[in-house]
């Protein structure tokens, strides 16, 4: 039999449960492990007569709580030591398992960047959802965020990120990338996501935001462009993109009020932005190069859709 710590009484036994708790347990109910595991399971190390590796679907777990709680890898490492929920989602006994340290966190998530596997992750969880008919595709809401960059030269390079770039919103300037994201306007579930340098216009990213399969479309005043438009509307898909004002020719009253009305469908594109950034406490970018950020987003993203519909989940499994 496995020994059991000495914490795990008192843990049992403890009067209130707290919102990490109530969290994890949700979230162990509706992240489909088994198989987002199949998924990564041909490019894990197997084991042999040397070293054996951690558990596949124990690091899955340890990458989820990386996700969720804005935690480095070293971080991560002290939680799983500080945390008992932590180590009972992970499932490991402190008294007699061992934690991973954070080389072996830094590996796992090196082995999910080389692969692609994040983006991976965010297909399969999309298709799970649109089973369940969760994920209906019928209108899609386009909308970009800047994700800050750090602008300082002091680092061993002595150079900013040569991958990231500026731009000017309104009257300040930014430093950064830029996500891209569809959204579906039923379930303001996120559908397809793209990265780019901050200084990348978002009307050059609209093709790689549709599915295809979109009968109307939504976006703020960013994506007016008349090209765009004239695709639109051969293809047949409704046009709802906010229109702009232009110099010495001013927004029309009734204009304006199109405007307001398309933005009761445009704002909820704005909701898996929420979860990223203030939820995930995703702000600043985490790694040098689009690439490594971009493996990130597909994972923030692909998480933020569970916990947009995990009321819907947590009823469909009891």
């Amino acid at each position: 039999m496995k020994q059991m710590s000495f914490a795990a009484p008192v843990y049992r036994n403890k009067g209130k449960k707290t919102k990490r708790e109530t969290f994890l347990a949700e979230m162990d109910k509706i992240v489909p492990w088994d198989r987002l595991a199949a998924l990564i399971a041909p490019h894990y190390p197997r084991a042999g007569k040397g070293r054996q590796p951690m558990p596949l679907e124990r690091m899955l777990r340890i990458y989820c709580l990386q996700q969720w709680f804005a935690l480095s890898d070293p971080g991560m490492e002290e939680a799983l030591y500080d945390s008992e929920s932590m180590r009972r989602f992970v499932g490991i006994d402190g008294a007699c398992e061992v934690i991973p340290d954070e080389s072996t966190i830094l590996k796992f998530r090196h082995l999910l960047e080389k692969h692609k596997l994040t983006e991976a992750l965010f297909s399969q969880i999309n298709t799970l959802l649109a089973d369940k008919g969760l994920l209906l595709g019928k209108g899609t809401i386009v909308d970009a965020t800047i994700i800050a960059a750090p602008s300082s030269t002091k680092n061993q390079d002595k150079a900013r990120d040569p991958e990231m770039h500026q731009t000017k919103k309104g009257n300040q300037w930014y430093f950064g990338m830029k996500a891209h994201i569809g959204v579906d306007a039923s379930s303001r579930l996120t559908h397809t996501l793209s990265c780019t340098a901050a200084n990348v216009a978002d009307p050059a990213v609209l093709g790689e935001l549709l599915h295809g399969g979109e009968q109307a479309l939504w976006g703020d005043s960013a994506y007016a462009c008349k090209e765009a438009k004239q695709l639109a509307e051969q293809a047949g898909v409704q046009w709802n993109v906010h229109e702009k004002a232009q110099r010495n020719r001013p927004l029309t009253q009734r204009q304006k009020a199109r405007n307001t009305k398309r933005s009761r469908v445009r704002a909820l594109g704005e909701h898996p932005f929420w979860v990223v950034k203030h939820l995930w406490k995703y702000v600043k970018v985490r790694y040098r190069g689009l690439a490594k950020n971009a493996a990130q987003l597909f994972s923030l993203f692909a998480l933020a859709n569970l916990l947009l519909v995990r009321k819907q989940l947590l009823a469909a499994a009891g």
